[in-house]
């Protein structure tokens, strides 16, 4: 008994010169507070005390020495996460909530350097997209009618950082097909009346030649146009020549003139944020609906502090946004492109054990086309199609047996379109152009939806040139069976499923090829 004791009192000695070692010379204890101990395990951690540490419920108050054997395989913590220089804390994770445009919402844990287009990843998993591409966070205040697009790199807490507290600003996730488009299209974001004839007249280039060659570069060449203004604590709105450099947003004091002493300089585009105005003319009393908005950052986000331009026509006004983000971020802009192009395609993640599930295991693809009884598909790309067919033939089946004539109710219309992410039901037309704009407004964007005027019809809602137009989809009989079209009878469809298919290869009457589905998700 005497060893025994001998033993303990060695072993008390020996903890509480440890304790005062690591209280000493510990910097990840002495910067944790009061947080929780390392050298205490997990699991039977229950309760603070009245100094604000924990304290186990059924063992005194004395630090395990071997804190590595803490975590056994099975738990949730790792082993080294609790030792080691950095003690994961709460505080490195925060909560990010953002909506959809049905007002649901879904809560995402973020860390201090997650960025939009990480915040889009992991929405586009949890709603279950079919595609990746094309998402975006967009920066709303309702109250004021401003909305800006997040650029992929930009970082979420820092952007919220700047929010009023007690304001009204959210996120929402939504697609943005024209994020990206002005590298795509270059003569169409940038028209030649707007490029500065003194951006480069040396290289012997046309301007479209131009812009596609600073592009490639991460630059952008200088823009010029008249803009109506509204200066910040004014109501009145005036008309000036603007001048875009990457210096920064100039005014001219005598009218279009470009010298020097007549240019004053606005702002400096690195701290700069630019947004888009929703309904200025009833917001503002701007004299056209085309507006956007210049804040630095920090600047208070309050109507009468606003700087706001109005441009002439929505081509000008995106000429004026996209040149703003060129300015500002360059090449990083660039990359963010190439790299949302090489995004790899949603796929399901394996499972830990690296074995697939039973029911995968006795799925294969089968053809039963030939005479000699079904084979196996051993080729990828041939399975995908035998899909598609299979798919396309179930579809004109159905299409045929609902259209078929019935001596009580007559043919029956498909509803195959009903499943559709591009067919939005009854929203009117100033909605559909608010879905179609909000998306980018690119062309050969598109939706379909119920005609408000017309019983029984449809409407296609199509974007061409920054415009909407509008195409009545009528139903007709013919030999018994229903069908439908848009050139009164001259290419008939057999459902709108088909229509669309069509017109996403052939243009028809169409201005353009359907190519961007308008979709909306629930998360």
């Amino acid at each position: 008994m005497q060893v025994d004791c001998h033993w303990t009192e060695v072993f008390k000695e020996t903890v509480s010169e440890t304790m005062l070692n690591q209280e000493v010379t510990s910097p990840a204890l002495m910067s944790a507070g009061p947080s929780t101990p390392r050298s205490v395990p997990l699991a039977i951690r229950s309760k603070r005390g009245s100094k604000g540490e924990f304290r186990p419920s059924s063992m005194p108050s004395i630090p395990n020495p071997f804190p590595e054997l803490c975590s056994p395989s099975h738990s949730s913590v790792r082993a080294g996460s609790l030792v080691g220089d950095h003690i994961p804390s709460d505080e490195d994770m925060h909560v990010v909530r953002v909506y959809d445009e049905d007002t649901h919402s879904r809560s995402v844990l973020v860390s201090s350097g997650t960025t939009a287009r990480d915040v889009c990843r992991i929405l586009v998993q949890a709603a279950h997209c079919v595609d990746l591409k094309s998402w975006a966070l967009i920066e709303q205040h309702p109250s004021l009618g401003l909305e800006r697009c997040l650029e992929d790199h930009e970082v979420l807490l820092q952007v919220q950082s700047s929010w009023p507290k007690d304001g009204d600003t959210k996120l929402l996730f939504r697609k943005n097909y024209a994020k990206y488009e002005f590298f795509r299209k270059p003569a169409q974001y940038f028209p030649e009346n707007m490029i500065s004839d003194s951006t480069d007249v040396k290289t012997g280039m046309n301007s479209s030649q131009l812009v596609q060659s600073m592009l490639k570069c991460g630059s952008c060449p200088e823009i010029q146009g008249y803009l109506h203004v509204r200066e910040a604590g004014k109501k009145s709105w005036k008309k000036l020549y603007y001048i875009l450099r990457r210096s920064g947003l100039y005014c001219s004091t005598k009218g279009s003139s470009k010298e020097p002493r007549h240019l004053q300089c606005i702002c400096d585009l690195e701290d700069l944020s630019v947004y888009t105005v929703c309904n200025s003319r009833k917001l503002y009393g701007s004299p056209k609906m085309h507006t956007f908005c210049i804040k630095p950052r920090g600047q208070r986000f309050c109507s009468q502090d606003l700087k706001l331009l109005c441009a002439e026509n929505e081509e000008c006004k995106t000429c004026w946004v996209t040149s703003f983000r060129l300015f500002k971020y360059g090449k990083q802009l660039h990359c963010n492109f190439l790299l949302a192009q090489t995004s790899p395609a949603l796929e399901i993640p394996p499972r830990k054990d690296g074995k697939q599930d039973e029911g995968e295991q006795s799925l294969v693809a089968m053809d039963f086309s030939g005479k000699s009884g079904g084979r196996v598909i051993l080729n990828p790309r041939e399975a995908q199609s035998a899909e598609q067919e299979e798919a396309y033939s179930w579809r004109k089946r159905e299409a045929l047996r609902y259209s078929l004539p019935n001596s009580g109710q007559g043919s029956r219309p498909s509803a195959v379109h009903q499943t559709q992410a591009w067919f939005h039901g009854g929203v009117s037309r100033t909605e559909a152009q608010r879905l179609l704009e909000e998306q980018g407004q690119v062309d050969g964007m598109f939706l379909i939806r119920d005609s408000q005027q017309h019983a029984q019809c449809f409407v296609l809602s199509l974007c061409h040139k920054l415009k909407t137009k509008h195409y009545l989809i009528i139903p007709c009989e013919e030999s018994g069976r229903l069908y439908y079209t848009m050139d009164d009878g001259v290419t008939l469809f057999i459902d709108l499923l088909q229509l669309v298919e069509f017109h996403q290869i052939n243009k028809g009457i169409l201005p353009v090829c359907l190519k961007y589905p308008c979709v909306r998700i629930a998360l």
